[in-house]
């Protein structure tokens, strides 16, 4: 397949994911102030260990051309782009002011289970499966922020848990840089890497690609369900 045909497949599981009774469960809880705290809680913690799984298959790859692409990936992600300067992370601790969460209640948060599990899974298909494997793992997931593709199903996540909280807390998009910020970067970070795809996703390696983007979803769907879970149990 070249770039562009790798495009369908990697859709159509965002495609099924987003349409998932997990995360239909997810995007139906009404969103209160205690439950978008723990949202933006759990988050830090995920965005925090996606560093460790880049850089996992960052080492296991021995191709410089991708090293590369990855080292641009983390420079927007933890140093500085178009949208903060000083990384993703920040983004999260500003979108958390507007509903009560200091820099420490951020920082110092707690995982619940399935967060731990599910991050613990992702941890371990990054450091010690095929760096193929690794990284399609941690892309497959961008794929569910990107509205080119879904926006005919309302939205990547971003944009509708986003909305959601324009709509239900009375914030503006202003007030969440986090979501804003991730409408646009992941459209990039999707495109990144189908040249990868393209040049290494022959034969074999095709089935485990698409295997570990699968099984990849399968951890999102996880992930989302533990915290519709977690919502459910607050006011």
């Amino acid at each position: 397949m070249d770039a562009n045909e790798w495009s369908a497949p990697f859709g159509e599981l965002a495609r099924q994911t987003m349409t998932s009774p997990e995360l239909e469960r997810y995007f139906s809880i009404p969103i209160t102030k205690a439950r978008a705290q723990i949202i933006l809680q759990q988050l830090s913690l995920y965005v925090r260990h996606r560093r460790d799984c880049w850089a996992y298959v960052s080492g296991n790859t021995p191709v410089l051309a991708v090293k590369q692409k990855i080292l641009g990936h983390e420079y927007e992600e933890v140093i500085r782009d178009q949208h903060s300067e000083h990384g993703h992370l920040d983004l999260i601790i500003r979108q958390g002011r507007c509903i009560g969460l200091s820099a420490d209640d951020i920082l110092n948060a707690k995982p619940i289970p399935s967060t731990t599990a599910t991050l613990y899974a992702w941890g371990w298909m990054c450091k010690k499966k095929h760096w193929l494997e690794g990284l399609a793992a941690m892309t497959m997931t961008e794929w569910n922020q990107d509205d080119r593709l879904l926006g005919d199903l309302g939205g990547g996540h971003a944009y509708r848990m986003g909305q959601r909280w324009v709509e239900q807390l009375g914030l503006t998009w202003d007030d969440l840089p986090n979501w804003k910020a991730h409408r646009e970067a992941d459209k990039g970070h999707v495109d990144m890497f189908l040249p990868v795809w393209e040049e290494f996703g022959k034969d074999e390696n095709e089935k485990m690609i698409l295997q570990a983007a699968k099984e990849s979803e399968e951890l999102y769907r996880v992930y989302q369900m533990g915290l519709a879970d977690a919502m459910q149990g607050l006011a």
